[in-house]
């Protein structure tokens, strides 16, 4: 069942994968001049080797990526995935044929990781004229870090939206979950900073799991008890928000 909808997400890819290059390569590669080139010179002169990596620019090149498919799969499981059950019905039409709607969920999930990798593939390009990985398997294992990142945020996200009556509750996501999780997650400074309780609330989050493993593998410096924790942690955290987006998203369009 889930082929039957390749056309379609394939189709949406080809109108707007212009635009999802040009954006992926270029508004990361201004936040990696801004922050990690130039605000990392005096970082390097007052504390070199941040958080054990050669520079602050090799530290915070692993957070931003990371972050980026974050937001992207944040930004992708909101007000799309809205619009196809309140504005357009997408997915009342979807239904309306032979799929399920775990086919549906699990569709509209794939395209989501899709484009979340190709996006963080480009930013990953752009990362390499700086010699931010250390070798190109890290950078391949990186860029695969990213879609599971975008899985276990697309997952309870979608969760989330698919049970709302208005849009409204994505500004509060926004700001209140998602800005603070990226500030607080260590892709802008070491865990080590906070006091020990926040670190052990940073140390819940989802993001720090996936900075943790990106900038293992973009650093070669693989611990891999922790990196089998991390993967373990992000994949749970999918697979639960998918069978809760299938939950809740029956519950909205069957009648």
């Amino acid at each position: 069942m889930l082929t039957r909808q390749v056309d379609y997400w394939l189709t949406q890819a080809r109108r707007t994968w212009r635009g999802t290059i040009v954006t992926a390569f270029f508004t990361p590669l201004l936040y990696v001049l801004a922050i990690g080139v130039v605000l990392g010179r005096f970082v390097d002169q007052a504390s070199p080797g941040v958080g054990g990596a050669p520079s602050y620019l090799h530290f915070i090149a692993p957070g931003l990526l990371a972050g980026q498919a974050m937001l992207l799969a944040v930004g992708d499981s909101t007000w799309p995935v809205y619009g196809k059950i309140a504005w357009d019905k997408t997915y009342l039409a979807m239904i309306a044929t032979p799929l399920r709607v775990s086919d549906v969920v699990i569709g509209h999930l794939i395209a989501i990781v899709a484009r979340v990798g190709l996006s963080c593939a480009v930013f990953a390009v752009a990362l390499s004229f700086f010699g931010l990985f250390a070798d190109w398997p890290g950078a391949l294992v990186a860029v695969g870090v990213q879609l599971l990142i975008a899985f276990a945020f697309a997952g309870p996200v979608f969760a989330f939206t698919a049970g709302l009556r208005s849009d409204s509750p994505f500004a509060v996501l926004h700001r209140v979950v998602q800005v603070p999780m990226y500030l607080f997650s260590g892709v802008f400074f070491p865990l080590s900073n906070l006091a020990e309780p926040l670190q052990w609330v940073a140390q819940a989050l989802p993001l720090w799991h996936g900075v943790e493993l990106t900038r293992m593998a973009m650093l070669a410096q693989p611990d891999w008890s922790a990196a089998a924790g991390h993967v373990a942690y992000l994949l749970v955290l999918g697979s639960l928000g998918a069978w809760l987006g299938v939950r809740r998203l029956t519950r909205r369009v069957i009648v």
